[in-house]
C-alpha cells in the first residue's frame, strides 16, 4: 500500500499539472515570507493560495479527484487558478507602486511571476480547451 501510495505521488509529480501546483506552492510560500517581512495586510492572499494549492495538490496526488463525482475538479482548478492570477497580479501592482522596503519589491516582482504562473495554470487547465 506504501509503495502504491509513494508511486502515484511519483507518477503526479512528474506531470505539467503536478510541477506547477509544486511550484506554486513553494512560490506562494516564499511570498507569505516575504509579505510577512515587509506589510502585513496583504498576507492573507499568499496563506489562502498556499491553502488551496495544498488541498488541491492533495486531491490529485491521492486521486481523489476521481472518486469525489460531485464536484467537476477542472472548472474547480480553473476558476482557482484565474482567481489567484489576477488577485496576484493586482496586489502586486499595488505594492510595487506603494514602494518601500526592498523585501516588499521582491515580494512583489515574485507576485507577478505567481500571477503569470497560476495564469498558466489557468490556461492549460480550462476545461473548453480539453
Amino acid at each position: 500500500m506504501a509503495d502504491f501510495q509513494r508511486n502515484s505521488c511519483t507518477n503526479f509529480l512528474c506531470t505539467q499539472k503536478g510541477m506547477l501546483l509544486f511550484v506554486e506552492i513553494i512560490l506562494c510560500l516564499v511570498i507569505l515570507t516575504l509579505y510577512g517581512a515587509s506589510t502585513s495586510g496583504y498576507i492573507s492572499l499568499s496563506l489562502i493560495e498556499l491553502i488551496l494549492a495544498i488541498i488541491f495538490f492533495i486531491i490529485y496526488t491521492c486521486d481523489l479527484h476521481t472518486r469525489i463525482q460531485f464536484i467537476h475538479w477542472p472548472w474547480t482548478d480553473f476558476f482557482r487558478s484565474l482567481i489567484a492570477a489576477i488577485i496576484y497580479l493586482i496586489t502586486s501592482i499595488i505594492v510595487l507602486v506603494e514602494r518601500g522596503y526592498r523585501s516588499r519589491i521582491v515580494a512583489g516582482i515574485l507576485g507577478l511571476i505567481a500571477a503569470a504562473l497560476f495564469g498558466y495554470d489557468a490556461s492549460i487547465t480550462c476545461p473548453m480547451r480539453q
